[in-house]
């Protein structure tokens, strides 16, 4: 009952810390995107536009593994009045109205190519998709390291998966809200492993015993300071 306990203190202790905080940067900050497009598999040669007339703009293309961004800029669209997207994939061209109207900055649609529609905000399937890659690959990283280290218990291992699963969940949904753009994730990247790394020692030297405080914390470090080199990378191939 006591270590049921202890789970349940450190799950919610994490998670409190961790959806508290909020990045904001401003200042000399880049403009963020005033529309993105999200694009599930899009082909090669789709186009996006936006507007009408002489106000037409076209989208700036960003690819990533398994979708493509399509962003534009309020700076880009002073003289835009017409708020539609121009869709052209070869010989077949078509117009999306937007439902409702749009913040100045932030907007965030999800465009599917097969119904020709587009969806306020991420899909739910692709959050729970890109969430899981980035645990699972975590997990595979720090195991390897945790095994390494030594660590051959089973409660070592219990202890490892319970922890690193509440942990680089709650650091992973977080995440999965910000804008699905890179600028300034990877400094919430950084600060969400800082409180990973705290919390990690504490949930690893009450509930690892196997090897001395030194080992376990040394661990810890590099397990976290890879993961951290991982995570940066993933976040500049893979989709947020």
């Amino acid at each position: 009952m006591l270590k049921i306990k202890s789970y349940v203190s450190i799950i919610v202790f994490t998670l409190l810390i961790l959806f508290s905080i909020s990045v904001q940067c401003y200042g000399n900050s880049a403009e963020p995107p005033s529309i993105l497009i999200i694009v599930p598999n899009a082909p090669d040669n789709l186009e996006i536009t936006i507007g009408s007339g002489d106000a037409i703009y076209e989208a700036k293309k960003v690819d990533k593994i398994i979708e493509t961004y399509y962003q534009f800029y309020s700076s880009r669209m002073f003289k835009l009045t017409d708020y539609a997207l121009n869709i052209n994939i070869g010989d077949d061209s078509y117009r999306i109205y937007f439902d409702k109207p749009l913040k100045n900055y932030n907007n965030i649609f999800t465009l599917n190519l097969n119904s020709k529609t587009i969806t306020e905000g991420k899909l739910l399937t692709r959050s729970i998709l890109l969430v899981t890659m980035r645990v699972t690959l975590t997990l595979a990283i720090e195991g390897i390291i945790f095994f390494i280290f030594g660590f051959r218990n089973k409660k070592s291992w219990i202890a490892f998966i319970v922890i690193n699963l509440i942990t680089q969940g709650s650091l992973n949904i977080w995440i999965n809200g910000f804008m699905p753009t890179q600028s300034y994730t990877i400094l919430g990247l950084i600060l969400g492993e800082f409180i990973i790394f705290i919390v990690e020692i504490i949930g690893f030297l009450y509930f690892v015993k196997e090897h001395n405080k030194l080992r376990t914390v040394l661990y810890v470090l590099v397990a976290n300071l890879l993961s951290l080199i991982a995570g940066g990378y993933i976040i500049t191939i893979l989709p947020i």
